[in-house]
């Protein structure tokens, strides 16, 4: 019986073919139970009841054989706590206001949700897995996702040494999840915040006792640091994840910017030379064509430092994409928390435009990308047309059940450094196509690539000069022009990574 409905459910699959999704439910009741029983019942469908959140429910009592961990208010802390992907809510009585709290919250921790409907509907039968419906992010893009990992990408990284930097981070963790699934022979994790690493480890593994080789700490501008797990871990093939990527904080702070895009990307390049690693692919981001802000100049920077080794034996490549819907403190998590304490949706500008991906086909691309891999090569993602800021906030809005008309939006403006459109291909680059259909290749007109000023550069940001890291980057970078100072004032009052 479960399995005919399995066949017709409207939920989208698990983010992971390789593990479930752990999950909590909401509502220790009938339906609750029922839909725990389900779930375990049926591994094929990607979800792991842990146990319940129950308002009414003592803590530590146990039902359908899972503990009641507490009510919804220790949502926040229990999903980290626990490393959950995704809550059930399985009270099918509950307030329509009810629900949209607890989506909100789930939100806030970038959980996905789940649950059933009116109670009118399901006095007609039993509840069952069919009836879950799911809070979409790929459905604000107004375009469906597209993730297929194909067999030559997997055989390029089954059975290899992997090592991920910032692997505690949201593209960094989404790496990690879709590589262990190819099959690595080892995957180390490497990231500067332990809470970070210990998060990913509990859920990649189920436990997180931090004493295993494959858990780094190491902070990627510390060269000898850099030199020494490369050594003694010896990857075949590096992603490079770590990253600052906060716009306004590093139009503040350039020198930081430099320090870990451009100073922290070499020791890993030059580390990966050593140790002989065979691919080294680079996240970076549009903001680095024709880039207006110090985030875009340090990782166009990072983009060349990976060029000028065209020649060398290790295949190099930059992966370049844009905005991604899910990442820590990105669009939803902030959109959710404005609305959740009921502040102002706060919006750059009217008609700005950003390109958006969900992260799981952002990573899944970047795999692919991966085994394209060969002369320092720069790839842009098929990211599919600009999307206005306020039309995701509108169609975020409706998913709540709320009214958009209920919602104040304030526009604040464009803040130093950022654009009204984002660009995937500078204007001194040729769009290019590859064997995949859904990445491109930015090929430079001129092949030439000058770092003669990239001494001075991280020179100026290790004695923390900003002025003279400014100028530093418009002279490594053309056409780069960094914002006057004057302009820098108060840009941090409305704060979003990634530039909304």
């Amino acid at each position: 019986m479960i399995t005919q409905l399995l066949h017709r459910s409207p939920v989208r699959p698990a983010r992971r073919r390789s593990a479930s999704r752990r999950c909590l439910v909401v509502g220790a009741g009938s339906a609750g139970r029922t839909i725990a029983r389900d779930l375990r019942r049926s591994p094929e469908f990607g979800l792991t009841p842990v146990g319940f959140l129950d308002d009414r429910v003592p803590r530590r009592r146990r039902v359908a054989g899972l503990p009641v961990f507490g009510s919804t208010t220790d949502l926040a802390e229990l999903s980290v706590g626990l490393a959950i992907d995704t809550i059930v809510v399985a009270i099918p009585s509950l307030p329509a206001r009810e629900i949209r709290r607890l989506t909100r919250m789930a939100a806030a921790e970038n959980l996905d949700v789940r649950y059933l409907p009116s109670f009118g509907d399901a006095l007609e039968r039993e509840a069952r897995l069919s009836d879950l419906h799911h809070v979409r992010l790929d459905r604000l893009l107004g375009r469906g996702e597209q993730r297929v990992v194909r067999a030559a990408s997997r055989a390029a990284l089954a059975g290899k040494r992997v090592l991920v930097t910032g692997a505690g981070g949201s593209i960094g963790s989404e790496l990690c999840r879709q590589i262990k699934g190819l099959g690595p022979l080892a995957l180390s994790l490497l990231d500067h915040d332990e809470s970070n690493l210990h998060r990913l480890k509990m859920e990649l593994d189920g436990e997180a006792l931090l004493d295993s080789d494959d858990v780094i700490i190491a902070d990627i501008r510390d060269q000898t640091r850099i030199e020494q797990v490369f050594r003694e871990r010896r990857p075949e093939v590096v992603f490079h994840a770590a990253a600052h990527k906060h716009l306004p904080l590093l139009e503040r702070h350039p020198c930081e910017g430099v320090k870990a895009n451009v100073l922290g990307t070499k020791n890993l390049v030059d580390a990966a030379l050593a140790a002989g690693v065979e691919r080294f692919i680079l996240i970076s981001t549009d903001k680095a064509a024709d880039p207006t802000s110090v985030l875009g100049a340090t990782k166009r920077v990072a983009e060349m430092i990976l060029a000028a080794h065209a020649t060398d034996p290790t295949r190099f490549a930059s992966v370049r994409f844009g905005n991604v819907l899910g990442s820590r403190g990105s669009f939803v998590s902030v959109l959710a928390e404005q609305i959740e304490t009921g502040e102002p949706v706060t919006v750059t500008h009217p008609d700005v435009t950003r390109f958006f991906m969900t992260v799981e086909e952002a990573v899944g691309l970047v795999i692919e990308a991966a085994v394209m891999a060969e002369f320092g090569d720069v790839f842009v993602l098929d990211m599919g047309e600009p999307v206005r800021i306020i039309d995701l906030v509108r169609n975020y809005i409706r998913q709540l059940h709320l009214d958009v008309d209920d919602v104040e939006v304030r526009y604040t403006g464009l803040r130093p450094g950022e654009k009204m459109d984002e660009a995937l291909f500078s204007t001194s680059e040729e769009c290019v196509p590859t064997a995949h259909p859904r990445i491109w290749s930015a090929r430079a007109r001129s092949e030439a690539v000058d770092l003669d000023g990239l001494d001075s550069l991280t020179s100026a940001a290790i004695r923390n000069e900003a002025a003279e890291v400014r100028g530093c980057l418009a002279e490594v970078v053309p056409g780069y022009r960094p914002c006057p100072t004057a302009q820098l004032e108060g840009c941090l009052t409305t704060y979003y990574p990634d530039g909304f």
